[in-house]
């Protein structure tokens, strides 16, 4: 989180009580988002990011398995019950809130939630989306899943991010098996439709891998990008570097 210092100190102690380490507040005021039960939108959004398993991400490089699934909606479910703990905390507190679920696709024409959770994570600063259509964060790569609170509570916002950090890499590109991915450089503002064919990427989920989540998995293009196996990398050096009992 960007200026926690001028973060409110319940908020900070809250997330790290959680375990959350990847957070930030993102100024949606330019957005149009959700609206409340009373038909009003919101200035401000929290937006989270929790790791996935690294050993399960970088067993998907050739397709799925049971042990992503579970994962991913382990993952999920962590995040959703978080979100809905926080829109209650920010509630008894005199704000309005609300939580965007996980991964919950509201548009089936055009497959896409309520408002995109990417929106939110790069304009509080938690990363950039990379060729993969997906965030990538320095922390865990894009081996993550995020939640999003919206809310009216006026926070000190990261810093957006403006540009990518892939440079010529394109191995998601060269690894997804539906050709969905164009390799385009995301930029703020860059239509999703230029970085990936989500029909294409959607149909081949539901026809390879419609055992997982009626076809909503597949993560090879997050499982073979640089930044999460790097991530890997530095959690094998981590335990050889802490020495046996006796030695």
């Amino acid at each position: 989180m960007n200026n926690t210092a001028s973060v409110p100190s319940w908020l900070s102690q809250w997330m790290k009580d959680r375990g959350i380490h990847l957070w930030g507040a993102a100024d949606l005021h330019d957005f149009s988002t959700p609206a409340d039960s009373a038909g009003e939108d919101f200035g401000f959004a929290l937006s989270l990011a929790i790791p996935m398993n690294p050993r399960i991400m970088e067993g998907i490089q050739q397709g799925p398995n049971q042990a992503y699934a579970d994962e991913y909606a382990r993952v999920n479910a962590r995040i959703n019950q978080i979100s809905v703990e926080l829109v209650h905390e920010l509630e008894r507190r005199g704000n309005r809130a609300l939580a965007l679920a996980a991964s919950d696709r509201t548009d089936t024409i055009n497959i896409r939630g309520d408002f995109p959770h990417k929106t939110a994570a790069t304009r509080a600063g938690l990363g950039w989306i990379g060729r993969h259509c997906q965030l990538i964060t320095r922390e865990y790569g894009s081996w993550v899943r995020l939640g999003t609170i919206f809310t009216d509570l006026e926070i000190p916002c990261g810093i957006p991010a403006r540009k990518n950090f892939c440079g010529r890499c394109t191995r998601c590109v060269d690894a997804c098996p539906a050709h969905a991915l164009h390799g385009a450089e995301w930029l703020p503002g860059v239509a999703r439709e230029k970085i990936l064919d989500v029909n294409a990427c959607d149909q081949w989920k539901k026809e390879h891998y419609s055992q997982y989540h009626k076809g909503h998995n597949c993560g090879i293009c997050s499982a073979v990008c640089p930044y999460g196996l790097k991530v890997l990398k530095k959690g094998d050096q981590s335990k050889r570097s802490v020495p046996e009992q006796g030695q």
